[in-house]
């Protein structure tokens, strides 16, 4: 199981958020590419990035950031947060990211995910972010209505191989990963499912690697701590 560490990004500057509540930032770098570097020095091989701003009002404020973490770091980076357009899937492709996150687009033009899809084919995967059962989108500041388990069915149909499950409940809140919900999906859809939320200790790790999943990813506890990504990373491949 990869352990991919995150990296979310506002203002340039790596912040986590509360149960992606805008208004409970916390800063934990000024500058996101020694962030970056850290994750490279301690064994990953990839980074989750969240440009913040994007996800919010779309578009790509923190591209160049962006950019340049990764060319400081050398690690793989799959990036989410306002791509709504292929325009936009390209620029961040074209860029040398490896991979990109479609969220509220998914949601709003599945059309797009096909063609994407079709162009890019495994550098396109889907964020399904949920509450309550629901999928939101913008940023989760709103509920879409649509059931999360029908959604992504309907993504594995248009020929999605990775989705990025995320529970906003558990999400910067440590409460541990939602394993349960990580079991069914694993069990329902033939994809490659990365378990985001709540992870906050070792034994997240171990659990979710237990269930053979493709990745988790790292946040909060990492800052605080909580999960040594070095620890993380050796405990998940051991159960790969």
């Amino acid at each position: 199981m990869l352990i991919l560490p995150a990296i979310d990004l506002f203002e340039g500057k790596a912040v986590r958020l509360l149960k992606g509540d805008y208004a409970q930032m916390t800063v934990y770098s000024e500058r996101p590419q020694d962030v970056a570097r850290d994750f490279a020095a301690q064994g990953a091989s990839w980074a989750h990035l969240v440009d913040l701003e994007g996800a919010r009002s779309g578009g790509t404020p923190n591209l160049e950031t962006i950019l340049k973490l990764k060319r400081e770091s050398g690690l793989k980076c799959e990036v989410g947060g306002g791509i709504r357009g292929l325009e936009v899937i390209a620029r961040y492709l074209d860029a040398g990211i490896d991979r990109v996150i479609l969220g509220t687009a998914a949601v709003t033009e599945p059309g797009l995910v096909g063609e994407a899809i079709r162009r890019y084919k495994e550098k396109v995967a889907v964020g399904v972010d949920i509450r309550d059962g629901r999928v939101a989108v913008k940023g989760w500041t709103e509920s879409s209505g649509l059931e999360a388990f029908a959604f992504c069915q309907r993504m594995q149909e248009l020929g999605v191989r990775t989705l990025i499950c995320t529970d906003i409940s558990r999400d910067g809140a440590m409460r541990g990963a939602n394993v349960a919900l990580y079991q069914k999906l694993q069990a329902q859809f033939d994809v490659q499912v990365i378990a985001s939320g709540g992870v906050s200790s070792l034994d997240d790790v171990r659990r979710l690697a237990a269930l053979r999943l493709y990745g988790a990813i790292v946040g909060r506890a990492y800052y605080t701590g909580a999960v040594p990504l070095s620890e993380a990373i050796r405990l998940a491949a051991v159960r790969a």
